[in-house]
């Protein structure tokens, strides 16, 4: 005669998790108050809820949004450090890399601009190894500047404001420098100067001052001038880009049409840039 132990199967005592009936738990939802079992439990600002809970508080939550439509960027501006990371981890890569290769690879020259056009983006994220105060500049800037536009304009709106800026330079580069030059360009300050014409835009839009980003970009834009080796035409083309895709962004009317207006203003400020890169193409 043989004696076993009894099976621990729950009754009618003992709480059981809603979801698997077969697992006591004595653990509630802090929401609803029914039993969790481990697998199910969330963990929440004070114990626990259980999973249904936290999704139907998914469902139900109204999805923030900036004044232009952007979910709301809230904490760390993680796309303008995300840039300056990759910045960073190119300019140490072009100490690494023997041979020049990643200037040689990446950089932009007008004479690349028919044959290999993603050059007037990578050139943005590359620097002069020969003047430290390049990337230093360029990154402090896009430190300032992107923590105030990113959380007005959300990250994904920001990134293409960025991005297109960047090209647009290239392209301005393209369109004003004479003689076709093959030497190649390279930093982010196309870019960055697309980042001073959206923020302008964005001030005007909502009704700010804008004398002392107008005084800023008057003193950043002469440096230029009167620089050496600086390209004050990728400057003028990152500017007047920026301002443009900030602007098919600020002014686009309200409503749930607002971010297909946003992404149809950009396309076209991009293909704008499309075209005149080929009427200077077409025409050397």
């Amino acid at each position: 005669m043989s004696y076993g132990i009894p099976s621990a199967e729950p009754s009618a005592d003992i709480p059981v998790c809603p979801r698997h009936p077969d697992r006591p738990s004595y653990v509630r939802c802090q929401r609803c108050g029914r039993p969790a079992c481990p697998e199910c439990q969330r963990t929440a600002a004070v114990g626990f809820q259980c999973v249904d809970c936290v999704n139907e508080q998914k469902r139900t939550t109204p999805a923030y949004r900036s004044a232009y439509g952007g979910a709301l960027a809230v904490g760390r501006p993680l796309v303008t450090f995300t840039i300056i990371g990759l910045c960073v981890l190119v300019y140490i890569l072009q100490w690494i890399v023997p041979g020049d290769l990643i200037f040689q690879d990446f950089a932009f020259a007008n004479v690349f601009a028919a044959t290999e056009p993603w050059r007037m983006l990578t050139a943005a994220f590359l620097h002069s190894q020969g003047f430290l105060l390049h990337i230093v500049l360029n990154m402090y800037t896009l430190w300032i500047f992107g923590q105030a536009l990113e959380p007005l304009l959300g990250r994904i709106r920001f990134l293409a404001v960025y991005v297109i800026s960047a090209i647009g330079g290239s392209v301005g580069y393209l369109l004003l420098t004479p003689n076709y030059p093959i030497s190649g360009v390279v930093g982010a300050s196309g870019a960055i100067f697309g980042l001073f014409g959206a923020m302008l835009v964005v001030q005007r839009h909502r009704g700010g001052e804008t004398k002392q980003l107008w005084v800023l970009i008057a003193i950043n834009g002469a440096i230029g001038f009167f620089i050496p080796n600086i390209a004050w035409q990728a400057h003028l083309g990152g500017l007047i880009t920026g301002g443009l895709a900030a602007a098919a962004i600020a002014y686009a009317p309200r409503g749930k049409n607002q971010a297909l207006l946003q992404a149809g203003g950009l396309v076209l400020v991009v293909g704008l840039l499309a075209v005149l890169t080929w009427f200077r193409v077409t025409a050397s």
